[in-house]
């Protein structure tokens, strides 16, 4: 996933001449994964997408560790957070193991230079604010709660509008995908997933830039970021086509499954990762049997960590949740409503609440950056007569 598209101008054969106006040979470039066995695009650009001037290394990003004594339920406030900084540098990871990263950005400059993650697929859930995701594959266009997925290896530009911004960002260290259930054998999906093709938007307006000058790009490999400058604008293809490619979906256009009981969060999934899967919590009516309790459960995700970030409405299985919130409840730990929420759910015919819920198959770390977002009492939260 996605699907095949072609943007712009390409030969009809690949891998055969295709020349500018001048006379001179477009440079071809594959952008694949996995070796030449995975997804890829062909892309052909005015000038070979090789040409360094200079290169040099920026400070670390490896995320400082804030170690963890007890193992135990966590709260943090995000809401009210400020970063600050442009789309890439306002970024603040709050937990992560070896294969995904989580953190949170609310950016207020713009970006002066390129960027491009080389060993991680990213997710940027718009919390907050429209702007465009700029990148040799064009211009793509996002709004709130918008998922913008962007393939490693991508260059691009996060063109921020005058709006305030909130992102929830994800790395993944292997590809983002739809769920195998929802696909036939041919990647096509299926009639009952909770979102198609017609749900997902590529770019699709090609700006092709061909000016010299001295362009840098920054690229993330790991924890480390390098800064490239070119000879010549990043963005000048011609055309392209493929399979891989930026793209978005909206947590607006996700088809809840509901049932007459409890349905459990794999009916809420919304991608698949290596290590991790990521579900949509979304406005939708409440279980109908006339005995159901329509609130989650309690269960203990004994092979995973649970976290999600709170996005909007009525979050009625929690207690002191706020906007912007993010709980993280370790694997081996109960968790389920607290006091009062059963009970007080028994008879509702629909929630409001939004949400996203990311559960990783190993351990997560804390950084730094999430103790002082963290609420200590929130291990006591299911004791009504403790928790203030």
């Amino acid at each position: 996933m996605p699907f095949y598209r072609t943007l712009g101008d390409v030969p009809h054969k690949r891998h055969t001449q295709f020349r500018r106006p001048d006379g001179q040979l477009y440079a071809e470039e594959l952008f694949g994964t996995q070796g030449f066995a995975g997804m890829s695009s062909l892309l052909y650009h005015h000038n070979p997408p090789t040409r360094v001037l200079d290169f040099h290394h920026e400070p670390s990003l490896a995320p400082a560790c804030w170690p963890q004594l007890t193992h135990r339920h966590h709260h943090l406030k995000t809401g009210a957070v400020t970063t600050g900084g442009d789309p890439i540098t306002a970024r603040r990871v709050l937990m992560f193991n070896n294969e995904v990263t989580i953190g949170i950005a609310t950016p207020d400059a713009p970006m002066p230079y390129f960027y491009r993650n080389a060993r991680a697929d990213e997710i940027v859930f718009v919390h907050q604010g429209t702007g465009m995701l700029r990148s040799a594959f064009g211009n793509l266009a996002y709004r709130p709660h918008d998922y913008l997925v962007v393939p490693r290896g991508t260059t691009y530009q996060l063109d921020t509008d005058d709006a305030p911004q909130r992102f929830l960002v994800i790395e993944s260290n292997g590809p983002v995908e739809t769920p195998r259930r929802y696909r036939n054998d041919f990647g096509q999906m299926l009639e009952h997933a909770p979102y198609c093709e017609r749900d997902i938007r590529s770019p699709e307006q090609l700006e092709t830039h061909t000016e010299a000058g001295d362009f840098e790009v920054r690229v993330k490999v790991g924890d480390q970021m390098m800064a490239y400058c070119y000879d010549q604008h990043p963005f000048d293809l011609v055309g392209w086509d493929g399979y891989l490619y930026p793209w978005a979906l909206s947590l607006d256009d996700f088809e809840p499954i509901t049932g007459r009981v409890h349905q459990p969060p794999p009916v809420h999934q919304v991608f698949q990762g290596s290590g991790y899967v990521i579900c949509n919590f979304v406005p939708r009516k409440l279980d109908y049997h006339p005995e159901a309790i329509p609130a989650p459960y309690n269960h203990s995700n004994i092979d995973s960590d649970e976290v999600m970030y709170y996005v909007n409405g009525s979050f009625a299985s929690r207690r002191g949740i706020e906007v912007g919130s993010i709980s993280l409840h370790p694997g081996g730990i109960p968790h389920g409503p607290h006091p009062g929420a059963a009970e007080g759910s028994i008879g509702k015919e629909s929630t409001d609440e939004l949400a996203v819920m990311i559960d990783t198959f190993k351990p997560l770390n804390l950084t730094h950056h999430a103790e002082p977002l963290d609420d200590p009492h929130y291990p006591f939260s299911w004791l009504a007569e403790r928790y203030r």
